[in-house]
């Protein structure tokens, strides 16, 4: 079963590591062509060269800081110029695991918390904002947003609040777009191996919460979306997909 994605134009945010690198590289395998921003110049242009000759397809790096406004806007209209439109857009710049480290509410800094909310949160906000027009106007475009597991367990009041206001949003836009032919999902990676985090000592650790027994690899999480952001996903739209290898002894439905 193909997934129908050739041809299409993508936008994926925090696209120059990690599983947002693993996204538009496996949705440029699928025949999209990709923008992928960041904000540090060198690695994202780095990254689009690799993914490039990697893949054949067009891999357009645009600097961007999905905190501010403008930068956000900026940023669609330079990939709508690029790619000639938009189909597909994938949140998923943030801070891997968030900025605020507390554990405890003794820990917690309103300034961190806000900015971790402001990034991940309100940022995918903007960008869906700054995008949906151009989906509305072909009648059609996925949005995926990436979130966490961290919403589905205590331990870390910040990263599971942020986590849980991408879930928000994503149903709410679920609902105000479905209509005009747009699909909204957001999809929970859990523990994930990636470039960056090539660690066994650490992978331990994990396992035993995990009922595959292993942790996931960031292109397992990218085959998810990919399946998210073709015309094949239409049967779901506003849900949250877990893609983590499975919380054990956990009931979800």
């Amino acid at each position: 079963m193909g997934f129908e994605l050739q041809g299409k134009r993508a936008i994926v945010t925090g696209g120059s590591r990690g599983i947002g690198k693993a996204i538009a590289r496996q949705l440029a395998k699928e025949g999209v062509d990709v923008v992928i921003s960041a904000r540090g110049q060198e690695q994202l242009q780095a990254t689009a060269d690799e993914l490039a000759q990697e893949t054949g397809r067009r891999i357009i790096p645009i600097v961007a800081d999905t905190g501010n406004d403008q930068a956000v806007v900026n940023l669609v209209e330079k990939a709508v110029e690029a790619l000639g439109g938009i189909d597909i857009l994938v949140n998923n710049a943030a801070l891997p695991g968030g900025i605020s480290p507390a554990t405890k509410l003794e820990e917690v800094v309103s300034e961190e918390a806000l900015e971790d909310v402001n990034i991940k949160v309100v940022g995918y906000l903007r960008t869906a904002k700054a995008v949906a027009p151009h989906l509305i106007a072909n009648g059609w475009g996925r949005i995926i947003n990436i979130g966490g597991l961290a919403v589905r367990k205590p331990g870390r009041p910040i990263a599971s609040l942020r986590n849980a206001g991408v879930a928000t949003i994503t149903k709410n836009l679920a609902d105000e777009l479905g209509p005009k032919g747009i699909n909204v999902t957001v999809v929970h990676p859990g523990a994930t191996r990636t470039e960056r985090t090539i660690n066994p000592e650490l992978e331990a650790t994990f396992v035993s919460g995990i009922s595959i027994g292993r942790i996931i690899d960031a292109e397992e999480v990218a085959w998810v979306v990919a399946f998210l952001a073709s015309p094949k996903s239409v049967a779901i739209n506003g849900d949250a997909i877990a893609a983590g290898g499975g919380s054990v002894g956990a009931i979800y439905y």
